[in-house]
């Protein structure tokens, strides 16, 4: 062996032990730090979103301001507000005119005037109202005008107003005191002086235009736990429209099947030994039915999602881009998410999607179960968006935002980090191939979509609302059901109501209808109702003449009308329906959108219910509209009051106008009938709970536009799929080596919150 072999093999041997004492060294150390940098939110945007913003905190102050300055009456804080008082019961966004918007964003126009819509209850007055005020403009408000009657064709009657804070606080007092009238009931019923029980109510208010009478369904309450599932079955009836609190009534009491004049007639009842008592023990918090608290240690944690290099969309203000989408996003605090301006590649798709009512329709053989329609928007969907649990509302490493709004008080409220941003990988292929025939290869692209999320608790459900933008040009919107059920106490013929669920609780069936509103402009404002759908032709066959054949064949057809764009809910309608442009594609067919809907929805209320005006929208899968600005809402806050005469009925929209080139709106109602079940003690699960819609492009484009993602893969059989120049999926593992650097878990969602909650819930 010659002296340079020698060399050589000194030089391996000492290689080979610096390799092997690397890997003993780094063996069970903790992985390298991702270069990873949380997003960054710009405070203010400069762009033309700005049009489409919330108000800030410091603008609803200005408003406040000027309000209490310039309307010569004097307005007490709607906190501590009596009905006989004036107050400002919320200010929120005035959304500018669709014309002036677009002549600002596309025509090089002046910007709108930015302005508010003040809702305010008018109690001390000879004529009791609720009016709403534009005040404008923003920052510093110099003018405001009446605008309810342009709205609504007339006045508000101060009957309709959503009820308050102060309103359920002053009628638990009412109750409480009542209660008091029935102390032996109470201890042997219950194990209660009527002070621990909680007290949910109940909507509509009556039976006619005027009444404002609430029942209210108390239950067992225990701190840390849901209360709806824990019946006594005690339910009271409420007279409350009286402006003056001390003329309030209890008018009607129901215990088990029952009905008595009051408190005490029920415990005289009772005394008599007149009345079967069930005897239900207050409940224990290690034992009680729906606990939500963990019956096992914690595990190891689970997959995590994560960002190698940061997040890949980015946030400027109220609008957010990815990878070819643009959006602005927004929260009304009545009906909850709202996004205007939705771009893909330049182009708007959407000028407006809005979700505007959510309904929950209840059959019990209770009162307050039986009669029970509520209507979301009247109580706060937006409101009551809290904040998000980092890495189980959503991903750990989300943006999260903050939503302000003013709301029955005279200053700003925040939820904390209540909206959420980010991109999710959905472990699925958007497309793939593998070739095994002529040549080998495999292509293919990862489904990687951007979310935009919101969750509202409107008491006992919690509603999770998605908007989804994906690479082939698609919009998801999707909304999940999870949270407590509601419940009446079991007796009786029960069962024909719903599943029992607990010994003496009945998980009442009920509807759930969502309904949203799609503003699509398609390849521009004009646009025309498209279907299409498939259908069979009998015919002999070309060739010989002798059999026949079922020829499959596509059935085009234009929808000319707005009656004829108006499918009732659980009927049948065609398969493919696209808001198409009157220009084509590179292949001569028009430019369109599809729209495709995915619910279970259970049946609308009968016509015949004097109330089904005020939820008509509901009686549509879809309705298609020419849009116009005196109709911006398919329902109103004022409905869920008096349903009887409702300030706006959807059913008037549809007039029969010519939907061909025009500026049209897609009303879009989706829902799931829902009959409790033992499984959902302690929570109805996501799972199956999901309904929603997509907007899917149908010749829109020439081809797929994912084609363009860079996040593509393709690698053929004469290619190592494993170099990073072939194949971008075999750069992950040194990527995926490294652990992401997360922020700290902090929650404050409870800071703005009291226990002494209204009487309130849904």
């Amino acid at each position: 062996m010659n002296v340079k072999t020698a060399l050589i093999l000194l030089v391996l041997a000492l290689a080979t032990i610096f390799a092997l004492v690397c890997v003993l060294l780094t063996r069970g150390r903790a992985p390298s730090t991702c270069q990873y940098q949380p997003l960054e939110q710009e405070d203010t945007d400069d762009g033309q979103s700005l049009v489409f913003a919330d108000l800030t905190p410091e603008e609803m102050v200005q408003v406040v301001r000027y309000l209490q300055g310039n309307l010569g009456v004097q307005l007490v804080d709607a906190s501590r507000a009596k009905p006989s008082d004036n107050c400002i019961a919320s200010v929120d966004l005035q959304v500018p005119a669709k014309a002036e918007v677009l002549r600002f964003l596309d025509g090089g126009g002046a910007r709108p005037p930015r302005e508010a819509l003040a809702v305010l209850y008018f109690g001390n007055q000879p004529d009791p109202n609720v009016t709403e005020y534009v005040v404008g403009p923003l920052p510093m408000p110099t003018y405001h005008w009446d605008v309810t009657m342009q709205k609504y064709r007339g006045k508000v009657p101060y009957h309709r107003r959503p009820v308050t804070g102060k309103e359920y606080m002053d009628i638990n007092a009412l109750i409480q005191q009542e209660l008091r009238k029935a102390p032996r009931f109470l201890a042997t019923c219950c194990e209660s002086d009527g002070t621990d029980l909680a007290i949910l109510t109940t909507a509509p208010r009556g039976f006619k235009s005027g009444d404002r009478a609430t029942w209210f369904v108390l239950f067992h309450s225990v701190a840390g736990t849901g209360y709806y599932l824990l019946p006594v079955g005690l339910e009271v009836l409420v007279e409350h429209r009286d402006l003056r609190v001390s003329h309030w009534q209890l008018r009607q009491v129901f215990y088990n099947g029952r009905y008595f004049a009051s408190m005490g007639v029920l415990e005289e009842a009772f005394v008599a030994s007149l009345l079967e008592v069930v005897r239900i023990p207050k409940p224990q918090a290690e034992a009680v039915l729906g606990s939500m608290r963990p019956q096992r240690p914690p595990s190891s944690p689970g997959p995590l999602q994560y960002e190698p290099q940061g997040p890949r969309y980015s946030i400027r203000g109220n609008r957010v881009t990815f990878q070819g989408w643009s959006i602005a996003f927004g929260m009304n605090p009545n009906s909850g998410p709202r996004l205007f301006d939705i771009r893909y590649r330049g182009e708007r798709i959407v000028y407006e999607l809005s979700l505007q009512e959510a309904l929950a329709l209840y059959g019990s053989n209770c009162p307050g179960g039986m009669l029970t329609r509520y209507l979301d928007g009247s109580f706060g969907i937006g409101r009551f968006a809290y904040e998000l649990v980092r890495g189980l509302d959503c991903p750990y490493t989300a943006t999260y935002v903050d939503r302000h709004y003013l709301a029955e008080s005279e200053a700003p409220k925040t939820n904390q980090n209540s909206l959420c941003i980010f991109e999710h990988d959905a472990a699925l292929p958007l497309r793939r191939h593998f070739s095994d025939s002529q040549s080998l290869y495999y292509g293919g692209l990862r489904k990687n979509t951007l979310v935009i999320r919101a969750i509202s608790t409107l008491i006992n459900y919690d509603y999770i609302w998605d908007f989804m933008f994906h690479g082939s040009g698609a919009v998801e919107v999707r909304v999940h059901a999870t949270g407590y059920i509601s419940s009446s106490f079991l007796h009786g013929q029960g069962t024909d109501y719903g599943n029992r669920v607990g010994p003496h609780t009945l998980g009442t069936m009920h509807l759930h209808h969502i309904h949203y509103k799609v503003d699509l402009d398609v390849d521009g404002q004009l646009n025309s109702l498209e279907t299409q759908d498939m259908a069979y032709k009998i015919m002999k066959e070309p060739w010989s003449m002798q059999n026949t054949i079922e020829r499959l064949y596509l059935r085009r057809k234009r929808l000319e009308r707005e009656d004829e764009a108006a499918f009732l809910l659980n009927t049948p309608m065609p398969r493919y329906l696209s808001f198409a442009s009157p220009n084509p594609n590179k292949w001569g067919h028009p430019r369109s959108y599809r729209i495709q809907i995915n619910s279970f929805a259970g049946e609308h209320l009968p016509a015949s219910s004097p109330m089904e005006r005020s939820i008509s929208w509901g009686r549509y899968q879809l309705a298609v509209t020419r849009r116009k600005e005196e109709e911006p809402t398919s329902t109103s806050i004022y409905n869920q009051n008096d349903p009887w005469t409702p300030t706006v009925a959807f059913a008037d929209f549809i007039n029969n106008e010519t939907i061909t080139n025009e500026d049209l709106v897609a009303w879009i109602s989706v829902g799931f009938l829902h009959v409790p079940h033992a499984e959902d003690v302690p929570n109805t699960v996501t799972v199956g709970n999901g309904v929603g819609f997509f907007l899917r492009p149908y010749n829109y484009f020439n081809e797929d536009p994912s084609v363009d993602s860079p996040d593509s893969i393709y690698f053929s059989s004469e290619q190592d799929a494993g170099a990073c120049g072939a194949n971008p999926l075999a750069c992950l593992p040194p990527a995926a080596a490294c652990a992401p650097h997360l922020p700290p878990f902090r929650y404050g969602g409870f800071l703005n919150l009291s226990l002494a909650l209204p009487p309130g819930g849904l």
